[in-house]
């Protein structure tokens, strides 16, 4: 079963499925394609978090491929030097290592099975021989259109004139990259393995990286209204590697909800989730005032404590354990009063004082500034017959957050406009540093079985809108079912695959009423947390295990 937020996609996992692979090649035949065909939503300039549970395994492994902030990236290179109060959320300036590709290969290497072309090659073909474009791509290039041609002129050279909805659409450029990465890969060795290092090194340390450094040392308007250059170099590229790491979990009715660490917001859907276990939704009906209260009341709470608590853990202290316990979650359910409250209020985890970072005076608004929040990142979810499953986020390098690479064909991310530059938060701007994003994928399991993979884009939606998924009306539950119509709809561009539906196919849940889409049913007990099983105090806290191997 493979589900993600379009339809080309699905359809390249499902192809690898029926073809004998797994769902983590799937996956990254379905990632690389995304890249492709929605370039406003996601690019190879992106990031990736990953949670994926091989079959073989007891728990689940989160897959971070979240590029990290250049070495010369201080605090006092923007604001002394340059004069910023942010960091800007379009240009080379906002770039951070693009970690997606070698998440990608990483994911293929260790539990894939197939070679790289065969995983590759339908966004090779997509890039090259067109792809049906979207209405919102063309919304999103009319946001910088005036930018391409004034400025950006390597990106218009791609995206204009705006593609009329539907109409096939190209970018050669990208297919060239991949054509010539699986060249170099090839001619490296008849080895899988060995291939698959050989293209991390052309992305990486090879003619990708040279593209990279090179093209973000020109000057580039950005949201700031300025022109800057970028300040990634040659070691920031060559000496990253992805990494895999234990997840947090935390139980809910008798599921056990695995997410990221506090390199993401991720956790603050545990915190939701705790927060929420102390109240009897199901006896106040959904959708009641008083369901939609509580569950919004919790999530300020939550999301109060993302601001003031969550960072890279390489680089600051975050309380996990404090945050995820029930000792702590009974403290703030405490603040919840009979009327909504207008404030950010993060918690006191183990009695530590909060600190919020200070308001900007006169940020810039511009397209691009802030990340994107309704639907602007894609999902994938992936189950095989042999039990694997994969959930993802793929997100950044948008086609409109930077200009485009000519001999590339996309442009780089801009992450890190996540950061801050005030000293001393969690979230502020350092060297080697990952930023805190919003990118979330879950994966839920009940008796010890995986159960539930799940994900949306939405920036901070994305813990609100798949929580809805977790909680909802009593004695019913979401599955995803091989066939028939749909009785209830995830938000637009969610997906969702459960373990229990076999491997049938799941199209992109953007389509309403599609084989594969999601349904209610009173007995689908599997997909959702919503048993009445007896609760325990296990927390499993999130640490690094090792790089991806080389």
């Amino acid at each position: 079963m493979v589900a993600s937020t379009h339809w080309l996609a699905s359809a390249a996992g499902m192809a690898v499925l029926e073809q004998g692979g797994n769902a983590f090649d799937a996956a990254v035949a379905a990632g690389f394609t995304l890249q492709v065909v929605e370039p406003h939503l996601n690019g190879p300039g992106g990031d990736l978090p990953a949670l994926v549970w091989p079959a073989e395994r007891d728990r689940p492994l989160v897959l971070c491929a979240q590029g990290p902030a250049p070495r010369a990236a201080t605090i006092e290179r923007y604001r002394d030097e340059l004069g910023l109060g942010l960091i800007p959320g379009t240009g080379p300036l906002a770039a951070v290592v693009p970690g997606a590709f070698g998440g990608w290969i990483a994911l293929l290497r260790e539990h894939g099975t197939l070679p790289l072309r065969d995983v590759l090659h339908f966004a090779i073909g997509y890039a090259e021989d067109g792809y049906p474009a979207l209405a919102s791509m063309g919304d999103a290039i009319r946001r910088i259109e005036q930018l391409c041609h004034d400025d950006w002129t390597t990106s218009a050279d791609v995206y204009l004139p705006i593609p009329e909805p539907g109409t096939l659409h190209r970018n050669r450029a990208v297919a060239e990259t991949y054509r010539r990465i699986l060249h170099e890969a090839e001619a490296a060795s008849h080895d899988r393995d060995a291939q698959l290092d050989a293209a991390h090194d052309c992305w990486y340390r090879g003619f990708v990286a040279e593209e990279f450094v090179r093209f973000q040392e020109r000057e580039w308007r950005d949201s700031s209204g300025e022109r800057h250059a970028g300040l990634l170099a040659e070691e920031d590229l060559r000496d990253w590697v992805p990494t895999w790491e234990e997840p947090l979990s935390v139980n809910y009715h008798g599921y056990e909800v695995f997410k990221a660490g506090p390199w993401s917001q991720a956790p603050v859907f545990l915190q939701q989730l705790r927060l929420l276990e102390g109240f009897d939704l199901g006896g106040l009906g959904q959708a009641s005032g008083e369901w939609v209260h509580i569950i919004t009341e919790c999530a300020k709470l939550g999301f109060a404590d993302r601001e003031a608590w969550y960072g890279d853990p390489d680089f600051t202290e975050v309380p996990l354990l404090d945050l995820l316990s029930r000792d702590y979650a009974e403290e703030r359910r405490q603040l919840l009063g009979d009327e909504a409250s207008a404030e950010l209020r993060p918690g006191s985890p183990g009695e530590r004082e909060p600190r919020l970072a200070q308001p900007v005076e006169n940020a810039p608004i511009a397209p691009g500034v802030g990340e994107p929040t309704r639907g602007d990142t894609v999902h994938l979810d992936v189950v095989d017959r042999f039990g694997n499953m994969v959930s993802a986020t793929p997100s950044g390098g948008w086609l409109w957050g930077a200009p485009v690479i000519p001999s590339l064909g996309f442009p780089l991310g801009t992450r890190a406009q996540m950061f801050w530059l005030e000293e001393g938060l969690p979230n502020s701007l350092e060297p080697g540093k990952r930023p805190r994003t919003t990118l979330s994928p879950t994966i839920a399991a009940r008796g010890g079985e995986p159960s539930l993979a799940i994900g949306t884009p939405g920036g901070d939606q994305q813990d609100q809108w798949s929580r809805s998924r977790t909680v909802p009306a009593p004695r019913r539950s979401m599955t995803c079912a091989g066939a028939g119509t749909t009785s209830r709809c995830p938000a637009p561009g969610r997906s969702a695959a459960s373990r229990r539906s076999g491997a049938n196919r799941a199209g992109s849940s953007r389509q309403a009423r599609t084989p594969g889409a999601c349904r209610d049913t009173p007995r689908a007990a599997d997909a959702a947390g919503l048993c009445r099983s007896s609760r325990t105090d296990d927390v499993a806290r999130a640490r690094r295990i090792e790089p991806a191997k080389r």
